[in-house]
């Protein structure tokens, strides 16, 4: 089935009376219509990538099984998310007086670009700020690493990834998250290859 042209071409613009609370529907909405246009073996790589957003599931077989994974996107994006998290567990051991590495189950090889930055991040007094900041970072490398992705399952599993940084922001900052997700949707349907596509 694979239809990622259709997928991109359709992605839903946000209407003024989106409320945070009906976020939930929108989401599995959203869901659930890419499900429809993807193949069973892409389902399977959008349930991988859910799974990465329940805390619950985040233990040392995920990462694991996410960093070997097939595809491309899961595994860089999952290496990266797995640096930001023991880096803020290296940052609490620090400021609890701990040993810097306990707790840390996992550490990817390779060099992690966006260290300095997001100790910078981390070091931030104000929380919320702290939050927006490690957003933005990793926003801006979901689109890193899908740059040369135009139609295929990597652009559609990039999307879902940054629609849930969309989804958490509405929760907090209701006018951040209609801003995340405006520029979202024109990201996704306008940069491939210099395909614009008119709104509706």
């Amino acid at each position: 089935m694979d239809n990622y042209e259709y997928i991109i071409a359709s992605l839903p613009d946000i209407s003024e009376g989106w409320r945070p609370d009906s976020d939930e529907d929108r989401m599995e909405e959203l869901l659930g219509f890419i499900r429809e246009n993807c193949s069973k073996a892409d389902n399977t790589l959008i349930d991988s990538l859910l799974a990465g957003f329940d805390e619950g599931k985040l233990d040392l077989a995920f990462y694991q099984g996410a960093l070997k994974s097939r595809d491309r996107f899961i595994r860089e994006y999952f290496n990266f998310d797995l640096r930001v998290r023991n880096a803020k567990v290296i940052y609490l051991n620090k400021a609890l007086g701990r040993p810097e590495k306990q707790d840390i189950f996992l550490e990817p090889e390779g060099e992690f670009s966006e260290k300095e930055r997001l100790e910078a991040i981390l070091g931030c007094g104000d929380i919320l700020k702290r939050e927006r900041g490690i957003d933005a970072m990793t926003d801006e490398k979901i689109r890193e690493l899908t740059v040369f992705d135009y139609f295929d399952i990597d652009a559609v599993l990039g999307f879902i990834a940054r629609f849930r940084i969309v989804q958490r922001w509405l929760c907090l900052d209701e006018e951040e998250g209609r801003k995340l997700f405006r520029k979202l949707v024109e990201d996704v349907r306008g940069s491939y290859e210099g395909v614009h596509y008119d709104e509706k």
